[in-house]
């Protein structure tokens, strides 16, 4: 079992920079591939950025590649979303899961665990 919470999230300009982190609790973090999702009103759950478990191998979702960086730390527990650039398409719910390694990494339905989500805004 895995609970995750998501912190960061907030109100930003255009232009601006967001950290987001995910918080783990249990012992086997170390050993599930962990992603983030978001979701726009309206609009479907979408895959963002993933990393393996051992934080060697990250996959970016096209529209934020250059611009988001996911990381790890498993010694905390804990995997971030650095966002810089953002844009106001990025507006949405940030969601963290996790999934045990060897599953595709875009697909939701590949995730076991989630959290409850962080509200990110960004204003023109």
């Amino acid at each position: 079992q895995v609970q995750l919470v998501e912190s960061g999230g907030g109100l930003v300009q255009a232009g601006g920079s967001l950290r987001l982190s995910c918080a783990a609790s249990g012992r086997t973090f170390n050993s599930y591939g962990m992603g983030w999702f978001r979701q726009a009103p309206g609009k479907e759950r979408e895959f963002a950025a993933t990393i393996s478990a051992g934080g060697i191998s990250t996959h970016y979702e096209d529209s934020v590649k250059g611009r988001f960086t996911i990381s790890r730390d498993n010694a905390k527990n804990t995997v971030y979303l650095q966002m810089n650039s953002l844009k106001p398409e990025d507006t949405a719910v940030y969601y963290c899961a996790a999934r045990p390694s060897g599953r595709e990494w875009t697909s939701p339905y590949n995730y076991d665990y989630w959290g409850q989500g962080t509200q990110v805004t960004v204003s023109s």
